[in-house]
């Protein structure tokens, strides 16, 4: 998309200037993030929403519409203001839950963001530059044209005893040492998933040559949607029963413990990938005489590379799942009412948010710096992923 708006004179630019596109939305959505969950505790949960999902609907399709860097950059900032409802809805299932089934009911806001996020990017992937892609369909199409309802109740009202409204507490009174602790662990732990889930999809548009994967939009959206089943799995099966078990807390830190292995081996798939690319150019790189067969080898080779990247992105969505699932559980369970639910998770995902600003300015600046530069290790393409790879051993030694 980036590209497509001819404001990026060096390709090795993209990332930068994707970086911004996404910060965008974050900065926004981090401004207003802390009024979204008191507003909700004062006027109620439904309405709250509701206000978010209809901003949120309307600047997402000025944002699809968007003919220019400028635009899109407005739109979406736009689409950030009001993108508040992550904090609310936690509110909301923390209160229509209790401890027997809070951890299941807690699973399913992460499955249902690992689903759209897996089925947006192979839509996007499959769909980006239909008239390229599909001419048969859309070329030809080109050429001839030139919520919730009434009857679904929600929590709507605020948090009331006997009648009266729940007196809320200051927000400085809720930052225990406890809190501090998970809200910081909270921070790295989203700056290294931050920081991933931006460079990825750009290391595996990139060249070989500049240590990326040589993917086209197609195959990358095929790579980030195969989790799905996975993220089914975890969260609706596997997820309750090791919270029931072991608990949120040793969930958060199995999950923090499991994700790191991504960051530090995604870089080493650029390897495989240049070897396919030399071999098919007629090279050798880093091995003996080329075999008889180089076509067949090529094609083991190719097979090598997407069962490894498969394998490291379910190892990616497996940690993500424990860990992102278990400090939401841990946010709720640190709350000393549900009158501070809406503030507590607000201060939670101001945290997150905050991450989604720096974690792509951070990753995008990396990437292409390192690209840029003719550097040893781990100066080279390998810097962006080893910083989120101390950034996630930090916030694994967080939670104990």
């Amino acid at each position: 998309m980036v590209k497509g708006f001819d404001v990026v004179k060096n390709p090795q630019d993209v990332s930068f200037y994707a970086g911004l596109l996404l910060s965008s939305y974050a900065i926004c959505q981090a401004i207003t993030i802390m009024y979204w969950g008191p507003l909700s505790d004062r006027i109620g949960r439904r309405p709250t929403l509701l206000m978010g999902l209809t901003g949120d609907l309307a600047t997402f399709v000025l944002f699809g519409l968007s003919k220019s860097y400028k635009w899109a950059i407005i739109t979406r900032s736009l689409n950030g203001l009001f993108a508040g409802n992550s904090a609310v809805v936690k509110s909301v299932v923390a209160e229509i839950s209790d401890n027997s089934n809070r951890p299941r009911m807690m699973a399913l806001l992460p499955l249902m963001w690992n689903i759209g996020a897996a089925a947006g990017s192979a839509i996007g992937g499959l769909l980006a530059d239909p008239v390229s892609q599909y001419p048969s369909i859309f070329g030809r199409f080109t050429q001839e044209t030139g919520i919730a309802t009434e009857a679904t109740p929600l929590v709507s009202t605020a948090p009331q005893q006997n009648g009266e409204p729940l007196p809320a507490q200051s927000m400085l009174s809720l930052l225990t040492p406890t809190s501090k602790f998970v809200m910081a662990t909270n921070v790295l732990m989203c700056l290294a998933i931050a920081m991933g889930d931006q460079i990825y999809p750009i290391f595996a548009a990139s060249a070989p040559a500049d240590g990326g994967l040589g993917f086209s939009t197609r195959d990358i959206g095929i790579s980030l949607s195969v989790s799905s089943v996975a993220v089914l799995y975890l969260q609706l099966v596997a997820y309750p029963k090791l919270a029931h078990k072991y608990g949120a807390l040793t969930c958060c830190q199995m999950g923090l413990k499991i994700m790191t292995p991504f960051f530090f081996a995604m870089p080493f798939l650029s390897l495989l990938s240049s070897s396919i690319e030399n071999m098919i150019a007629g090279k050798t790189f880093m091995r003996l005489p080329m075999p008889t067969d180089w076509m067949s080898f090529v094609g083991f080779e190719y097979c090598m590379l997407w069962i490894l990247l498969i394998g490291l992105l379910l190892v990616r969505i497996t940690g993500n799942v424990l860990a992102f699932t278990s400090l939401n559980l841990l946010v709720s369970n640190i709350a000393p009412s549900k009158a501070m639910l809406g503030t507590m998770n607000s201060m939670q995902q101001l945290g997150t948010t905050s991450m989604w600003i720096a974690g792509p300015l951070i990753s995008g600046t990396l990437w292409s710096w390192s690209i840029k530069h003719s550097l040893p290790f781990p100066f080279n393409s390998h810097l962006v992923w080893r910083h989120s790879y101390a950034e996630g051993n930090a916030a694994a030694v967080g939670p104990t």
